[in-house]
């Protein structure tokens, strides 16, 4: 039995909630075409500014906190009470956040690391106890190729929390090689031969200037510092190719390499009193 006052009891219902629902509709159409135009914004600056990993990441957390946001808005405007689903919302955060802290971690690191850019792929580096050429950035972990071709994956927390070499940076590096030579060989030949193998290395740089200087009067030898610089791709070739050349060249030369030896004096009227103490 419909009450007498029905149609009394309708019209106060559409008077006082069918401008909140229009109001609603309202800025629900238009919140998502704001959305729209927003996302596409972000597309645009995420494609100059940001890797590709982490532009789909952008793209999908702005959508969704705006949708959130829109949801919050058109609820207010028709009369729900929020408080509830705040409160809701936010012990759900809590709960994620404290069942994946480890995860969390690795997810903020690989942001940092996607936005600031310490390295890229390609790059070795080194991290903590770790060498190896960049193989890929993820948003969880960061993956090298070793030098043996194997695969390590280190999370992204201990990436951004730890101190990092990047060995592929700068377009050049200094090559610092110690060379001995014996105190009886004359200290300016072996300068001058270490000065013409330098200068002969196609891949080594004329500028900065090579530093050939005596570095250290060591127990059996004489130490030479050899600093040169190369572009980074050629530093392990010029390495090695210092390391054999100068053994080549000094024993060409008759320069001695002196190497741990241990000299033994026999003393006989010594071995002898021994002898005769433990008969």
């Amino acid at each position: 039995m419909w009450p007498d006052n029905i149609n009394e009891l309708v019209l106060n219902w559409v008077v006082k909630y069918g401008s909140r629902i229009i109001l609603a509709l309202l800025l629900l159409i238009i919140g998502k075409w704001l959305i729209k135009i927003l996302t596409k914004y972000v597309d645009k600056w995420s494609a100059k500014k940001l890797d590709p990993t982490l532009q789909t990441f952008m793209r999908s957390i702005t959508r969704v906190l705006l949708m959130i946001l829109l949801f919050i808005t058109v609820a207010s405007t028709i009369g729900l009470e929020m408080t509830s689903f705040i409160a809701v919302f936010g012990a759900a955060g809590l709960a994620i956040g404290l069942a994946l802290q480890g995860s969390l971690a690795n997810f903020a690191g690989g942001i940092l690391i996607l936005t600031f850019r310490p390295f890229n792929t390609g790059d070795f580096i080194e991290v903590g106890n770790f060498k190896g050429k960049v193989k890929e950035i993820s948003i969880l972990y960061t993956t090298l190729l070793t030098r043996d071709n194997k695969r390590i994956y280190i999370p992204n927390g201990e990436v951004a929390n730890n101190s990092l070499i990047n060995y592929s940076t700068e377009e050049t590096r200094r090559v610092e090689l110690v060379f001995s030579a014996g105190y009886d060989d004359d200290l300016i030949k072996v300068k001058e031969l270490l000065k013409g193998i330098v200068e002969e290395h196609e891949l080594i740089l004329k500028e900065p200037d090579p530093v050939i200087r005596v570095g250290e009067h060591a127990g059996s030898s004489i130490n030479y510092n050899v600093f040169v610089w190369t572009r980074s791709e050629n530093y392990w070739d010029v390495y090695y190719d210092l390391l054999e050349e100068v053994k080549i060249v000094f024993d060409r030369e008759g320069i001695s390499i002196p190497y741990p030896q241990l000299d033994v004096h026999f003393d006989e009227q010594d071995n002898t009193l021994v002898n005769e103490r433990s008969s």
